[in-house]
């Protein structure tokens, strides 16, 4: 059940992740600057403030220049990798899914090494880097939780797109669940197939799964999420009560009117002093990058909401995890994500 991403890493024996922020700035001799792009601004909470958070964290520790380029939107960035490429970018993070073609042309051209997302065959040595993310043993933990505290019997997942990141983790809760309990209906909704920043389209979508049973949502959207969040606060479950939402990456707890029940948090700042150090040894487009629960770069987000009796008991299938107890299968390709589910509601066609 294991992706093309799963066997890339096998191939390449290791995956590439420091310990968390254990590095010296002293080892950063060859990389004087990185640079990040994101289609979003870096302030949504998620996807894009994580990556530029991260970016900037390794850029602080290493003592080299942090250059941020946010709000690019979702089309073509050959313009700012150029730009970036003369401007004297040791290391360009092409922080979206929809980067990873122009990303590597530019790499290519200007000979300054790029790293891009969902795109594990493209690795190249020295030159192109793949940072295909999962945080599907957070997800699983979610999943446990969701399937404990539903009181409908059925639990929802929104999804902006369909790309790697977001199935591993759909697939990731949906095991969860019915590890929990095999009885829970699972809803599976997609906002469109590139649908990040819909916010209208993700309250849309989430209020019609919550009219179908939801009182639960696992959201992954990055700026649609807020669509999503606004319909949990105002559309009830069909029993009359509270629907919970449960987000991913980043954390939302200052915005939360009581209704955020956890976040999959994703640190990706391991992951980029990783590419820093083996630009420096030589090795950056060799191998691949993860993150994970030992180190926390993968967590489940502790909030007031869920009780301390469910957090001890996930915590303990946490260490199961870890020690390799409890199996979280890896899937990536979206037809079998959307097998795991009991009902799937489908994009609308543009």
């Amino acid at each position: 059940m294991r992706s093309f991403v799963g066997k890339l890493f096998a191939a390449t024996g290791a995956l590439a992740v420091g310990a968390v922020m254990t590095f010296s700035a002293a080892s950063a001799d060859d990389v004087t600057s990185i640079a990040i792009l994101v289609p979003e601004e870096g302030t949504d909470f998620g996807w894009n403030q994580q990556g530029v958070d991260a970016a900037r964290e390794v850029a602080d520790a290493y003592g080299i220049e942090f250059i941020p380029a946010e709000g690019l939107g979702y089309g073509d960035v050959r313009p700012t990798l150029r730009e970036l490429a003369e401007d004297g970018a040791s290391l360009m993070i092409a922080h979206a899914s929809g980067y990873n073609t122009a990303a590597p042309e530019i790499a290519e051209e200007t000979g300054v090494p790029v790293a891009i997302v969902d795109s594990p065959d493209a690795i190249k040595e020295g030159l192109i880097a793949d940072y295909t993310l999962s945080g599907h043993d957070g997800a699983y933990l979610a999943g446990r939780l969701a399937a404990k505290l539903t009181r409908t019997g059925t639990v929802g997942i929104v999804v902006s797109g369909e790309p790697p990141s977001w199935n591993s983790q759909s697939a990731g809760f949906a095991q969860g669940v019915k590890a929990e309990n095999s009885d829970v209906n699972i809803i599976y909704a997609i906002i469109g197939p590139a649908a990040y920043s819909d916010v209208a389209g993700g309250n849309r979508v989430t209020g019609t799964v919550i009219a179908a049973g939801a009182d639960i949502i696992f959201g992954q959207g990055n700026g649609s999420s807020f669509g999503m969040i606004e319909a949990v606060e105002t559309t009830p479950a069909t029993d009359g009560g509270k629907v919970w939402f449960i987000d991913v990456i980043g954390d939302k707890s200052s915005l939360d009117k009581g209704h955020l029940l956890t976040s999959v948090m994703w640190n990706m700042a391991p992951v980029y002093s990783a590419m820093v150090e083996d630009l420096n040894n030589g090795t950056f487009g060799t191998v691949g990058y993860a993150i994970k629960l030992d180190d926390d770069s993968v967590k489940l987000l502790q909030t007031d909401h869920i009780p301390a009796d469910m957090w001890t008991e996930l915590m303990v299938i946490r260490d199961g995890i870890i020690s390799g107890d409890v199996t979280v299968d890896e899937i990536y390709d979206a037809q079998e994500v959307r097998a795991l589910m009991n009902q799937v509601e489908e994009a609308p066609e543009e």
